[in-house]
């Protein structure tokens, strides 16, 4: 029996909760997998799986045994990569992101990474869809706000500040809110989660602390840009990412209100699998990204932008767009998936 093989095999049945879909990744047979797997607990003297119709767990032993042979496995790709070409990374990375993230900031950057790594092969998910880094064979991911799965390890690499938005049109109708007590007249567009369908309340920082709202809605989205257009088309307030609406609110499409409540800012994270920690792609890739984030200082992980006047704000847009143009994106990143 190869055990190194055999371990590879057991791990991807594991990350991938299926014989079929670990046969498929690895180019073998179910029955190549299911009987590797049966040798390798002859061998080891224990059940490593308990297998139903319907699903496969892991026993306690399995558990244990899973841990040891994730760190095993990594440690050899590491080793391979490192020694095969010390100063350039290679191999397959599949990472994933929310779609504003993905189009605004990473792929018009894409041709700076391929021109740095050109030995790696990316494969980007870019999407609303919450993913499961395991079980979907996720190498990294970005991700915003609280963080609910502890089993990841997670690099804040950004933050983004949210503001609260309303069309011209929609505060003539309405009036303009002064205090939070005057929401009780007004409606929202709710953003509802594309993971669980629970619709996202609005917060404000009141003395510190946020305070959640719930606020008369007849509409709600869970994309952003549909979401961002619902507030432009007057039918409701909204919450934004402030680098994300700047270019409307100057253009006079949308305006802001209630700034002296400002929710804080939503941390950005890039995270990946506890197996993944010494892959020489994921590091560099991590890296790659935290610059493009820090690159914008207005998305920067110190970030504690105070709004400044708006001559300032307006000199900060020129400057982001310019940079824009020579595909150096730095655009925002919606709320998408720190409302999942």
């Amino acid at each position: 029996m190869d055990k190194l093989q055999a371990m590879q095999v057991f791990t991807r049945v594991v990350d991938s909760n299926s014989f079929s879909r670990a046969a498929d990744a690895l180019q073998m047979t179910r029955s190549s997998v299911t009987t590797i797997i049966q040798n390798l607990e002859a061998h080891l003297k224990v059940r490593l799986l308990n297998r139903t119709t319907r699903r496969i767990s892991l026993t306690p032993e399995g558990a244990a045994y899973y841990e040891r042979c994730a760190r095993i496995i990594a440690d050899v790709e590491d080793s391979e990569t490192t020694f095969s070409s010390p100063a350039t990374p290679r191999g397959k990375l599949k990472v994933d992101m929310p779609g504003s993230i993905g189009r605004l900031l990473i792929v018009p950057a894409l041709a700076d990474f391929q021109q740095r790594y050109p030995d790696i092969d990316l494969m980007l998910g870019v999407g609303d869809k919450p993913v499961d880094l395991i079980q979907d064979g996720v190498d990294c991911a970005i991700r915003m706000g609280h963080l609910p799965d502890s089993t990841l390890v997670a690099r804040r690499v950004g933050a983004s500040e949210f503001v609260t938005l309303a069309s011209p049109e929609y505060l003539e109708r309405y009036g303009v809110p002064q205090t939070l007590e005057e929401l009780d007249a007004h409606v929202a567009v709710n953003y509802f989660s594309s993971r669980n369908g629970r619709v996202i309340e609005m917060d404000f920082l009141v003395d510190g602390e946020p305070v959640e709202i719930r606020m008369r809605s007849r509409l709600a989205a869970n994309d952003g840009e549909a979401y961002l257009q619902c507030g432009i088309q007057g039918l409701g307030l909204i919450r934004v990412p402030y680098f994300f609406a700047l270019p409307h609110i100057e253009a006079g499409r949308l305006v802001e209100v209630l700034s002296d409540w400002r929710p804080a800012p939503f941390p950005i994270w890039a995270v990946y699998p506890q197996n993944r920690h010494l892959s020489a792609q994921v590091r560099v890739f991590v890296e790659w990204a935290a610059e493009r984030f820090e690159s914008c200082h207005l998305l920067r992980k110190d970030m504690a932008l105070a709004f400044a006047p708006a001559p300032a704000r307006r000199a900060s847009h020129i400057e982001i767009a310019a940079q824009s143009e020579t595909g150096d994106a730095r655009h925002v990143l919606l709320r998408e998936t720190a409302m999942s």
